[in-house]
């Protein structure tokens, strides 16, 4: 009595000696296996957008990478300080020497004979177009926090994505653990954007999970706090406008003092660390101490915040340049250190920061330095946060407009034609 296996046979067909062996490699699942690339030979065959995805990935990999196509896409010239470009159809001998190739073509017949070549000489090859015929499949990869993650789903690449993506989201969110165990004590300077948690980066969460202290402003992202573990101290240091308020020197001393206990501190703070921040200072504190310090650069408030209004800081034709300018002290104060009479000469952008109490005089010094009364100004409240709101507004009536609307800090001010640019329908045509 004859048994029917469980699984097909091995034994190729006269007829379709090259199907019958995709359908035998089918059968077995990939065995995973993390490439060191590093100063050795990978050729890419194909110049378009395939290769382009793969090639960026093969270079922060520290490869040796050849690109064998007629042609490349822009990005692809704009690489070629980091590649090496053969110029033409591929030959065999182009794997010469190789450790890794990809057959990245939209031209069946050339794919299909680099896998050949390939084969023939012991390399392994990715074919982009139909992955049976390859010898190995390039995963779906994220990293986080020292982690790769690469996913294979069985050739089919949206679902690897997907599943790479869950994953990567659940580290970064802190819902599966990367296991590791570097805790070293210091500071991070970390900078928390403009106020929507979305927009912090991924660098300033990982800071945050491995907190064991969290020194916060109050325009950092509060909701981010409410993530912290139970047992990271949360240390309040607001500046409130014109009202109570941690001194700078208090802050440092907090900081540096936590650090020497060897323990982890963040200094969390709103925008950037740098841009009117005072996060030097802080820097300055650490390294008399002695203490370690590291910076995890934010997204600044007075790009960002523009940018989410619609409003443009600089646009084509209207304004080559954008000025960035703390507002916190009026012009013709003895403390100013700021030329508004020059100011008013440009013809570009004006961003104020912390600017609405100066508002008025602000304005004042702008037109009596020769800006124009007219000259469009947006005021953005509560810039990415649900709150948000716009005042439009000129020169000559900014003063009044802040009064009425009632705005109060945080808010934006930005000067300029590019305000008219994004708002036609309030200022019209203008020359």
């Amino acid at each position: 009595m004859t048994t029917e296996p469980d699984r097909p046979t091995h034994a190729r067909s006269a007829a379709n000696p090259d199907a019958d062996r995709l359908d035998e490699l089918a059968e077995h699942p990939p065995y995973p296996v993390g490439l060191r690339l590093t100063g050795r030979r990978v050729v890419v065959v194909g110049g378009g957008h395939v290769a382009q995805r793969r090639v960026a990935g093969l270079i922060a990999a520290g490869a040796d990478v050849l690109v064998v196509s007629p042609v490349l896409t822009p990005a692809l010239e704009g690489m070629l300080a980091e590649i090496t470009w053969r110029e033409g159809r591929f030959e065999p001998a182009d794997l010469d020497g190789a450790w890794y190739a990809l057959a990245t073509t939209d031209d069946a017949s050339v794919n299909h004979a680099v896998v050949q070549a390939a084969d023939e000489r012991r390399i392994f090859c990715v074919r982009a177009d139909d992955a049976r015929e390859a010898s190995a499949w390039t995963p779906a990869t994220g990293r986080h926090g020292g982690v790769t993650v690469a996913v294979l789903g069985n050739r089919e690449p949206r679902r690897s994505a997907a599943l790479r993506d869950a994953i990567v989201g659940a580290l970064v969110d802190g819902r599966i653990s990367t296991g590791s165990t570097v805790h070293s004590p210091g500071v991070v300077l970390v900078g928390g954007g403009p106020g929507d948690p979305g927009l912090v980066t991924v660098a300033a969460r990982q800071a945050l999970a491995t907190a064991d202290v969290v020194v916060a402003d109050r325009l950092a992202p509060r909701e981010l706090l409410d993530e912290l573990a139970p047992h990271v101290e949360l240390v309040d240091v607001a500046k409130l406008p014109r009202g109570r308020a941690a001194s700078q020197e208090a802050i440092n001393d907090v900081i540096v003092a936590r650090a020497r206990e060897g323990k982890r501190v963040v200094r969390f703070k709103g925008g950037d660390n740098f841009v009117f921040g005072r996060g030097y200072e802080e820097i300055q504190a650490c390294e008399a101490a002695g203490v370690p310090v590291t910076i995890i650069p934010g997204l600044s408030s007075s790009i960002s915040v523009p940018g989410v209004a619609g409003i443009p800081v600089t646009h084509r034709g209207v304004a080559h340049e954008f000025t960035v300018i703390s507002g916190h002290i009026p012009p013709g104060h003895p403390d100013s250190l700021v030329a508004w009479d020059a100011l008013a000469r440009l013809r570009g952008t004006l961003v104020l920061l912390m600017a609405v109490a100066n508002a008025g005089a602000i304005a004042a010094a702008l037109v009596e330095g020769g800006r124009p009364a007219d000259t469009p100004v947006a005021v953005v409240a509560e810039g990415t946060m649900p709150e948000q709101r716009t005042v439009l507004s000129t020169l000559a009536t900014l003063a009044d407009d802040i009064a009425t609307s009632g705005v109060r800090p945080p808010a934006i001010i930005v000067v300029g034609e590019v305000v008219a640019v994004a708002n036609p329908g309030h200022y019209g045509v203008r020359a």
